[in-house]
């Protein structure tokens, strides 16, 4: 019987010390050599991105349609990882408490959906009904307004 037993032991022994991924002591080289012992799986969430490509070069600069009626736009050059809907909002300049050229004033973008890789979108700016009394005749580059684009990731097609 403990010849048994003995036998049982021994057994289990070797089974626990050929587990795999265990180093084998008697085996070990004798230099300082690294030696793999195991493999950890390296994963991660990819986010939304968009970059807008020289944003510092960009300007709307407004061309007169009828004399209280001014409109212009720029191209600028999308880039992005998902599917993306654009909007835009305007918000007036004021220049000691005072709008510099009161007005209406609106915005859009064209296309609203780009998909990824990119592409080129439009954004435009519009006063109508513009007050130009408060700025001396002749002016050039008179800074009137800030067109603010917003996006918001959605599901591709």
């Amino acid at each position: 019987m403990k010849k048994a037993l003995f036998a049982v032991a021994a057994v289990a022994l070797l089974t626990v010390a050929a587990q795999a991924g265990e180093i084998k002591y008697h085996e070990w080289p004798c230099a300082p050599i690294a030696q793999e012992i195991t493999t950890i799986p390296v994963v991660m969430d990819v986010g939304y991105w968009v970059r807008i490509k020289d944003q510092d070069s960009l300007k709307i600069t407004l061309s007169q349609d009828s004399i209280h009626t001014y409109s212009g736009c720029t191209n600028m050059t999308v880039e992005t990882n998902s599917c993306l809907t654009f909007s835009c909002s305007i918000s007036k300049v004021s220049k000691d408490g005072n709008v510099v050229v009161p007005g209406n004033y609106s915005c859009s973008v064209s296309p609203a959906n780009i998909d990824a890789p990119g592409g080129t979108l439009t954004a435009c700016a519009k006063i109508t009904d513009a007050d130009l009394s408060k700025v001396p005749g002749g002016s050039k580059g008179v800074h009137v307004a800030n067109v603010t684009i917003k996006v918001v990731p959605r599901s591709c097609p």
